[in-house]
């Protein structure tokens, strides 16, 4: 297919070489110029189903593999001190090459089988919050003798018990949670739920990811302002204002032998040429001793040499394996606290499909794809659990917010993530070279990320009719809840005290989850409150989400299942019924006529009401 076409709307223009690029054209300046590039402003480099060159796919992988670096290594080393791993630096870059291996690992099975869209999966906060909740009950808490370097001999037989037989705990409790995730996905549910979601629900939900995390930006970034400034300058210079200013690029092919072609590598590549030089600046500045070397004074974390240790300690080669900590056990207490997790995890993944299909280009997950990947998230958790990262995987909304200022939304850049993460938890000296990253440069390229999250969130609104005071009182009192409520939680701990510590750990990490509590009253309120399908968004909503929109090529081409696996579904005439399957769409040109769409209120297709009965 010529470069030049355009897929979905959306022309391929990053890139303009002869076959896959070709040289720009020449254009004259004026009205016309602007009035083109106007209309290239919205547009992709590259949507789902194209297919960048491997070196870009490897530059944008990185790019991704950084903007998730703080969450995914975050996680283990935050879980490491409930483990009693304050004091064993070579067991804490273990877990990090575990969670990277898990990580890869998972984000192919989502690419590949699962909703198929260009995201990223990783270690999930949401389960974070129960796991140290767990390991603070009186049974797992930390010896006092681990506390103290002195006392503790990491290669001891007893203090490998005392975090293993924590770390075994964590691992059943996430196993056996993740099978209510797995559940709730392959056997429909969750698409049946998603019949009473519309714009009013999706889009205080999406939003309250990004602002939601505005402190763990404003902490991270508050370490030296003046770098975490200067990463977030860059990112915007690049993505905003020298995205159509092409770069000249040697390059060869046989017809033109050696040549230039101009290449928009600012639009392409902004977080990564962001993250780059303000991480080269930080490092300059720590070899010249500008940044301070007291951990007490300001600017101390914008060193690059804080982690070095983990470097020289980090084997060369190590292979994550399932069980390598032991045979899980399974608590009760963990169990139920896991469960609360995976339930905000899966609303805030719905909601990420949703934005990261609208940035990159695809049309609306339709419900089989959805289905699918709530399924494989669930299944990823269980992966994670057996592997031992004291975790489990969720789709990462800061990578969401890398495809709208990339506008690269090719799924194979994720591929190339996916397989990256999983190299970085095979070579532990290539993982533990990504911990010398200064918190400041990371806070600077969340400022950018979780903007544009929240701003995604906000565009579902354009369905609803936002001249209503109705609507405005849903978005706006479910925003405001979605921030105050648990604002308020988190410094009153102690307000909910139900007698029943499995019950409060639920209600903790439900109303501490800013886009759990305001998606669950925009759901509500939206559902309840007397309005108008028209004034509801329903009408407008459906048309770009409807039950059937499955039964396009459009779709198909993107949410379909690989290596033919779709074609022999349809052929099965029992296999149409099952709710993650595809149903039967005929690739014929001649018979591209879509079926008749469900009119409002139609019962639930067969597939929901089987996968209900499952």
């Amino acid at each position: 297919m010529a470069p030049e076409k355009e897929r979905n709307g959306l022309s391929n223009y990053a890139f303009t070489l002869e076959k896959r690029f070709s040289d720009l054209p020449e254009t004259k300046h004026g009205d016309e110029t602007d009035s083109s590039v106007e209309g290239d402003t919205n547009k992709l480099a590259y949507c789902v189903t194209d297919v960048p060159p491997w070196y870009l796919c490897i530059l944008l992988g990185i790019q991704h593999c950084l903007t998730a670096f703080g969450g995914i290594v975050a996680i283990p080393l935050i879980l490491s001190q409930g483990l009693c791993l304050h004091h064993d630096g070579l067991t804490q870059s273990h877990l990090i090459s575990t969670i990277f291996f898990v990580s890869g690992l998972c984000t192919l099975l989502q690419v590949t089988f699962g909703i198929r869209l260009p995201i990223l999966q990783g270690g999930t906060f949401t389960l974070l919050l129960p796991s140290m909740a767990m390991l603070s009950m009186p049974e797992w808490k930390c010896p006092a003798w681990t506390q103290n370097a002195s006392l503790v001999n990491t290669s001891s037989p007893e203090f490998i018990d005392v975090w293993q037989s924590r770390m075994r705990a964590l691992q059943g409790s996430i196993m056996v949670g993740s099978l209510f995730q797995v559940f709730v996905g392959f056997s429909g549910l969750i698409g049946l739920f998603m019949r009473f979601i519309g714009p009013l629900t999706i889009a205080p939900t999406i939003a309250l990811i990004g602002l939601s995390l505005f402190d763990s930006a404003g902490t991270s970034a508050g370490y030296h302002w003046g770098i975490s400034a200067m990463t977030t300058a860059l990112i915007i210079l690049f993505s905003q204002y020298l995205r159509h200013i092409p770069v000249p690029f040697p390059m060869y092919s046989k017809d033109k032998k050696l040549h230039t072609s101009r290449v928009y590598v600012f639009q392409i590549l902004p977080v990564l040429l962001g993250v780059s030089l303000s991480w080269l600046v930080c490092y300059i500045l720590t070899i010249y001793n500008v940044l301070p070397a007291d951990p007490d004074m300001y600017g101390y974390r914008a060193r690059t040499d804080l982690k070095g240790d983990v470097m020289s300690q980090a084997p060369w080669f190590t292979f994550p394996y399932p069980g390598q900590w032991g045979m899980p056990t399974v608590s009760l207490a963990g169990v139920v606290g896991i469960l609360a997790g995976v339930i905000s995890s899966m609303v805030e993944s719905v909601g990420d499909y949703h934005a990261c299909a609208r940035l990159s280009g695809a049309p609306p997950p339709p419900k089989h794809a959805i289905n699918r990947g709530i399924g494989i998230e669930g299944l990823g958790c269980l992966l994670a659990g057996a592997w031992g990262t004291g975790n489990g995987t969720t789709s990462y909304s800061e990578n969401v917010g890398a495809l709208g200022i990339t506008k690269v939304g090719s799924r194979m850049v994720i591929v190339a993530s996916g397989f990256l993460l999983v190299i970085m938890g095979l070579f532990g000296k290539v993982g533990a070279i990504f911990t010398t990253i200064p918190s400041p440069v990371v806070g600077g390229m969340f400022l950018v990320m979780f903007g544009v999250i929240a701003a995604a969130g906000v565009s579902n609104l354009q369905y609803a009719d936002m001249n209503s005071s109705r609507n405005i009182f849903i978005f706006g009192f479910s925003m405001f809840s979605g921030l105050v409520i648990p604002n308020w939680i988190l410094k009153n701990q102690r307000a909910i005290a139900t007698g029943v510590v499995e019950l409060d750990q639920v209600l903790q990490v439900l109303l501490t989850t800013s886009m759990f509590v305001g998606g669950f009253f925009g759901f509500v309120l939206d559902n309840t409150i007397p309005g108008s399908k028209h004034e509801r968004g329903i009408v407008a909503w459906n048309k770009a989400h409807e039950d059937d929109s499955s039964n396009t090529l459009e779709s198909g081409e993107v949410y379909n299942l690989p290596f033919g696996l779709s074609s022999y579904s349809s052929s099965s005439s029992w296999l149409r019924f099952i709710p993650f399957c595809p149903p039967g769409v005929s690739t014929s040109l001649e018979n591209t006529a879509l079926e008749p769409k469900q009119p409002l209120g139609h019962p639930e297709p067969p597939q929901l009401i089987i996968g209900v009965t499952l």
